[in-house]
């Protein structure tokens, strides 16, 4: 159903409209000084004679179609209007309303964008020219229609204007009165953004919005964030001062940085600390080569906060940014930093949260922490449910009380079966990890590396961390089976080494990166979807001090087992008869099966969230794959990888087989143990 909003009548609003026209200097950029409009400046009235009945149904009679209703009120207060907005000098009343039968062209136009397979609203865009009921008499390069073929439920037609300087689709309103309203808030906008010395127009309208602005911004604060992003919302489209900066705040939380443009609060060098970092994270991402394009949108800001600006940019390209705040809220921030690093992102966002009543504004028209959104480490805990929530939260000073935490909120499940879901962001072909009792995440890569990753690398997305090894390594061993992997916590007692990208499984080739372990217990899986002979293949060891415990392994459609396995682990569970060649439904229900078994046994987790969408340590294991024995030979490779030239170009560089894939034949030599060796 279509709705106005409680203030609005036809008459009121065209007179209050025309009032404040009139009171514009004559000179002012969206008027015309013509012989007309200086009869309406002297009358304060920018439309005509109201349509008679009579006159709208002969209207009606000529197009053959019952006008929609708001069109159709319109014409009984004003037959016609000037200058709607800033860009339609005369919109059509009853005489000169017609089917505009593509007569600007717009239809052909379109239908020339086209391709093979066009969208409904591609398709729409062609049409409305042909169908549309033309009210644009004089204007600026802009075409205005009403839509027959777009009716709501209460008769309504859609409105769709188009504007060559726009370069733009068509933009759609729901109805004729949403239309008239935008084009007053244009009119408004275009006189907020006059040139300086100009007097300020103080009006009606003004000072209603500018009212709903100040009390937008108390609901905000208070959690009430919806109520006020539409009050805002209809302020910035009249250019009020501050809502497009309030709504660009709320925006960003809820992560629509499309929307998110407004650089008003941005340049005020109170608020610039706060909002700047996420700004300049959206330009680093985009990897814009040319820094003038952050040096345009922030046009008007002083040489201390484009600065800043350029100094935060580095900061952030080189990872180096690290989120403040003052007070109890900024040592909530520290701990949640600590949290987020080792991968319990959940705890992290959590102390977020609880802090949230503590969190001071830097001014008034701050509504919400932003910095933390450009941090490296923090910026991942944003998801829209989180920034739903956090905007729900009371801040700032403002009374109420916290909601409790959203199951949407909650981005990571329980336990480890989400490793099954092939529908989990940054999808694996398979997937190793090794969990470790009794010691700290840094204390990894003493027990799991052998002299080659002994440290572990500043916390990195999957693929900086993997961009990065693939470069360092200036020789690969294609038998030499290491490991980069993921680091953090997986329960109060276990630390987790995660690698998701694990090559394809050979049980006899295979050889537990787990060696002195003091006297830790330590759990090795490895599974994926497929091994060489299409079969899915899962192996579990446990282990303490490097010497294992039990083990079982199922791959090429048969179980292998060794000694005493909890019942709650037994293989039968899981491989019975009948489901050694089961179906990939079924293999993967088989596998979250022994995952959520896994999990319950040693009451351990894996983080999907900080996995696959955060930043972690991370370091290079010792080979999962043994050496050759007496005997045996083995097909390797060796490959020299190639630098990048600092500018991201890498030299030539050959492609090598898998270590656990024997090779066609011809190039690579036959590796053998030692006493094979000639």
């Amino acid at each position: 159903m279509t709705t106005h909003p409680t203030w609005f009548s036809w008459s009121s609003f065209l007179r209050d409209w025309s009032g404040e026209w009139a009171d514009t200097p004559a000179d002012d950029a969206t008027v015309t000084p013509v012989e007309a409009d200086e009869v309406a400046r002297r009358e304060r009235w920018l439309g005509f004679p109201a349509a008679s009945e009579e006159r709208i149904a002969a209207l009606e009679e000529r197009l053959g179609r019952r006008l929609p209703p708001s069109y159709r009120e319109f014409l009984a207060v004003s037959d016609g209007w000037r200058h709607a907005g800033g860009f339609i000098t005369l919109l059509a009343g009853t005489a000169d309303a017609c089917w505009h039968r593509d007569a600007s062209g717009l239809a052909e136009m379109f239908e020339g964008f086209l391709d093979d397979d066009p969208s409904p609203e591609e398709l729409r865009d062609v049409a409305v020219w042909r169908r549309g009921l033309q009210l644009d008499v004089q204007s600026d390069a802009t075409r205005v229609v009403l839509d027959p073929g777009d009716v709501d439920e209460d008769g309504e037609w859609a409105v769709y204007t188009w504007a060559s300087w726009l370069a733009a689709p068509p933009r759609r309103f729901p109805d004729f009165a949403a239309f008239m309203r935008a084009m007053h808030g244009e009119f408004h906008r275009l006189r907020a953004r006059a040139a300086d010395g100009e007097p300020e127009l103080a009006c009606t309208t003004t000072r209603r919005l500018d009212a709903q602005v100040e009390q937008a911004r108390i609901q905000a604060l208070g959690g009430e964030w919806e109520r006020a992003g539409r009050a805002l919302e209809e302020a910035a489209e009249y250019g009020r001062p501050a809502a497009a900066g309030l709504r660009d705040q709320m925006d960003r939380l809820l992560g629509r940085t499309n929307l998110a443009h407004a650089e008003e609060l941005v340049t005020d060098p109170r608020y610039a600390p706060e909002l700047l970092p996420p700004l300049v994270a959206e330009h680093a991402a985009h990897r814009h080569r040319d820094d003038t394009v952050l040096t345009y949108r922030l046009r008007g800001a002083g040489d201390d906060v484009v600065a800043l600006a350029h100094t935060l940019l580095e900061q952030v390209r080189s990872g180096t940014y690290r989120y403040t705040a003052a007070g109890p809220f900024g040592e909530a921030v520290d701990r949640a930093r600590e949290a987020a690093r080792w991968g319990d992102t959940g705890e992290a966002w959590r102390t977020i949260r609880e802090a949230l009543p503590l969190w001071q504004p830097l001014g008034p028209d701050h509504l919400a922490p932003l910095g933390w959104l450009a941090d490296p480490l923090l910026g991942p805990l944003l998801t829209p449910e989180r920034g739903r929530e956090l905007l729900s939260a009371p801040r700032g000073g403002q009374p109420g009380e916290p909601r409790r935490e959203s199951d949407a909120a909650r981005s990571d499940p329980e336990g480890l079966a989400w490793l099954a879901d092939q529908a989990t962001p940054g999808a694996h072909t398979s997937y190793r990890f090794v969990l470790v009792e009794g010691v700290e995440p840094q204390e990894l890569p003493g027990l799991l590396a052998d002299g080659k990753g002994t440290g572990l690398d500043e916390p990195m997305t999957s693929f900086e961390a993997r961009s990065r090894w693939r470069q360092e390594r200036r020789e690969v061993s294609v038998f030499d089976d290491r490991a980069l992997v993921a680091v953090g916590r997986a329960a109060a007692r276990w630390s987790f080494a995660f690698d998701c990208d694990g090559p394809l499984f050979a049980p006899q080739q295979f050889g537990s990166p787990v060696a002195a372990c003091a006297d830790a217990r330590t759990v090795v899986v490895w599974a994926g979807p497929r091994d060489r002979n299409g079969a899915p293949f899962f192996h579990l060891s446990v282990a303490r001090g490097g010497a294992e415990l039990y083990t079982f392994t199922c791959a090429d459609g048969e179980v292998r087992r060794a000694g005493p396995i909890p019942p709650g682990l037994a293989p039968d569970r899981f491989f019975g008869a009948g489901k050694k060649r089961e179906g990939a439904e079924a293999a993967i229900r088989t596998e979250r099966a022994l995952l959520e078994a896994i999990a319950d046994e040693f009451g351990v987790r894996l983080p999907r969230h900080a996995i696959t969408r955060g930043r972690l340590h991370t370091f290079t294991t010792r080979p999962w794959s043994r050496p050759p024995g007496d005997g045996e030979a083995r097909t390797a490779a060796r490959l020299e990888c190639a630098r990048t030239d600092g500018h991201g170009a890498r030299g030539p560089s050959a492609a090598a087989p898998h270590p656990l894939t024997p090779h066609p034949g011809g190039g690579p030599s036959r590796s053998r143990s030692p006493r094979q060796q000639p």
